[in-house]
């Protein structure tokens, strides 16, 4: 059944779209960016002229030129009388529009190539094919070996974990879903961070959680006196948090944050995913204590995968929790998927026995990214402010006006592909931020560097003079 979008939803899914001339160009790049972003999913009913025009204090003229330039670059169809509805990526001309090419840079994905040994490990994998495919395949709960070697993982962290307490799922996104819809019911309050992880965001929507949002910054990180205060008044069911190597900030929960969120978690009841995807990237930040440890242990889920730190396509994630949420989530799987591929697994328990070398790579091969990116980047963009994260994959920089999706569209012209800010907020804004990944090689780096001054030059001239005045106040 296709979607339909009020002209005031889609008039705060847009954010400060109000970046160039001409107005009607800047509206229909706003949209594109949805579209782009799956914000907008494939055939959405947009708003009809006149009322997104009303919502937007434009004429209709205005809004009817967006819409046609939307038509001409193939984002939109309409027909008379039954308005617009957007279209699949596949349908697009790529002659007229900027979608993804082969020497595009790709930095959606904040995803670092596949660790270098892993092929080597596929290979002698494949020997036992016999062994492997002798199973019937269908293990909704994971091989006893590798849920073995996850247990070990969090064992040598001063986790003490048994198997049973191990689900083994498709990728950490999978296990998100999963847990969406063993704990949430239509209405559920779910506090969750703001920027975050836009799929988590998504998945917990879906399932029927009302978000409420807990700022977190690079600057201050979590804001615990407004989660202690969400906390007390809504009682949320679940909290969705990432804790080391927040993403997309880069930053850390200090003990004290982890202390504070884990005591208003007790009082209220909350049970806490916390999303540790991300967790063994570290570069220069050194060992800290994973906390969240001294509370009911029943109100504690961590979510692991292979995903960042070995490969993408390696579709391997984890729950760790108490063994009675574990058999409810194994009930419930059925309906999803039924287990994960068994290759994977066998490929993922010798990627775990090996872990000590592929983090000591990729924190080599992280740091290298992380610096040549920041030093490009503060250099010929002074008035940005580029944070130097201690770990994880991406920067989150603030840029000197809040024309994030703008830059984004110019950028993609240019063949750099980059997520705005407003992607990862929950309830609008981060219009000044953008996220860069530094995963890429150092060289692709300064390529993407270069391309985002002179994307930057041009949106600059051609933003309201207004709102860059306002801006440079601030």
């Amino acid at each position: 059944m296709d979607s339909r979008i009020s002209a005031r939803s889609l008039s705060h899914a847009l954010g400060g779209w109000r970046t160039r001339e001409p107005t009607y160009e800047a509206l229909a790049d706003g949209i594109r960016l949805l579209c782009l972003d799956n914000r907008l999913a494939p055939r959405t009913s947009l708003p009809a002229e006149r009322e997104l025009a009303g919502v937007l204090g434009l004429s209709r003229s205005t809004v009817a030129a967006a819409y046609r330039s939307l038509r001409d670059t193939g984002h939109i169809h309409s027909v008379r009388g039954s308005g617009s509805i957007t279209l699949p990526l596949l349908r697009r001309d790529p002659g007229i529009t900027s979608d993804v090419h082969r020497d595009d840079i790709d930095l959606q994905q904040a995803s670092p190539a596949a660790w270098p040994g892993l092929a080597g490990l596929i290979a002698e994998t494949v020997v036992d094919a016999p062994t492997i495919v002798a199973r019937t395949g269908y293990d909704i709960v994971g091989r006893h070996e590798l849920r073995l070697r996850v247990a070990e993982q969090y064992a040598a962290r001063g986790l003490a974990t048994s198997p049973d307490e191990i689900l083994i799922t498709t990728g950490a996104q999978s296990a998100i879903h999963l847990l969406a819809r063993a704990l949430i019911t239509r209405g559920d309050r779910v506090l969750v961070e703001t920027p975050t992880y836009p799929h988590a965001a998504e998945a917990l929507r879906q399932a029927g959680g009302r978000l409420t949002a807990v700022p977190v910054t690079v600057r201050e990180g979590w804001d615990i006196e407004r989660a202690a205060q969400v906390s007390q008044r809504t009682l949320p069911v679940a909290a969705y948090l990432m804790p080391d190597f927040h993403n997309p900030t880069g930053r850390s929960m200090s003990a004290a944050e982890r202390d504070a969120l884990a005591r208003g978690a007790e009082r209220a009841g909350t049970t806490l995913i916390l999303d540790e995807t991300t967790a063994d990237l570290d570069i220069d930040r050194g060992p800290l204590a994973r906390g969240f440890d001294r509370i009911d242990p029943s109100l504690v889920i961590r979510i692991g995968s292979l995903g960042k730190t070995v490969w993408g396509g390696l579709r391997v994630g984890w729950i760790r929790a108490a063994p009675g949420l574990i058999r409810r989530l194994v009930a419930l799987r059925s309906a999803q998927d039924l287990g994960t591929p068994e290759l994977e697994q066998v490929v993922a328990a010798a990627v775990l026995d090996r872990f000590g070398d592929v983090v000591a790579q990729r924190r080599h091969m992280l740091r290298e990214g992380r610096d040549v990116i920041i030093a490009a980047l503060r250099e010929r963009l002074p008035r940005f402010t580029v944070p130097q994260p201690r770990g994880g994959v991406s920067l989150w920089i603030e840029m000197d006006a809040p024309l994030s999706a703008a830059l984004v569209m110019d950028a993609r012209h240019r063949g750099l592909l980059l997520t705005s800010g407003p992607r990862f907020s929950v309830d609008g804004g981060h219009d000044r931020y953008l996220r860069v990944p530094f995963t890429a090689a150092p060289e692709t780096l300064i390529r993407a560097a270069d391309i985002l001054v002179e994307s930057w030059s041009t949106v600059s001239r051609a933003a309201p003079p207004t709102l860059l005045r306002e801006e440079a106040m601030v």
